[in-house]
């Protein structure tokens, strides 16, 4: 499993999401422009010194990034319309895409994406009856929640250890 951020912009985000990484050993993909320098303050304070244990790697475009990962499912996640997290089934060398923080993933980078995933939120907004709510989840919240969902369907039956195991 990758993780890809699209033209992230915030960077304490994208620190939040690379130590995520590092902690289930899987790759960050950062698909540019970038929104700060990778050696940017923020950036490195987020990882904190977990940075030598994050495999980044960076493309300088979403067609570059698309090119290489060719044989691979991308999975997009948004939170327009897509299927709901808890009722999508991940294979092991999925790619999971997360857009802009700002903007999230544009329609053509959706189109381009093998399936769309949305995280259900009980307390949506709901523009069209005027209720009030979240428009969205942070990024780096985001991504941890879809991190372990997939990672526990992919891994449940290797480490499939229970609290009655732990006794």
């Amino acid at each position: 499993m990758e993780i890809s951020l699209f033209e992230p912009r915030i960077p304490q985000n994208t620190g939040s999401i690379a130590r995520t990484c590092a902690a289930f050993d899987i790759t960050l993909n950062l698909i540019e422009p970038l929104g700060f320098k990778l050696e940017d303050k923020y950036l490195k304070r987020a990882g904190l010194d977990y940075w030598p244990l994050v495999k980044l790697k960076n493309y300088p475009n979403f067609k570059k990034f698309k090119e290489s990962k060719n044989n691979k499912r991308i999975i997009s996640f948004s939170k327009k319309n897509g299927i709901y997290l808890k009722n999508f089934v991940f294979r092991e060398d999925d790619i999971l895409l997360f857009g802009r923080e700002d903007t999230g993933l544009p329609n053509n980078v959706i189109k381009e994406s093998d399936s769309l995933i949305s995280i259900f939120m009980p307390n949506v907004e709901l523009p069209k009856n005027g209720k009030k709510g979240v428009r969205s989840l942070n990024l780096s919240v985001a991504c941890g929640i879809a991190i372990y969902e997939a990672y526990k369907q992919i891994n449940f039956k290797k480490d499939n250890k229970t609290s009655h195991d732990l006794k």
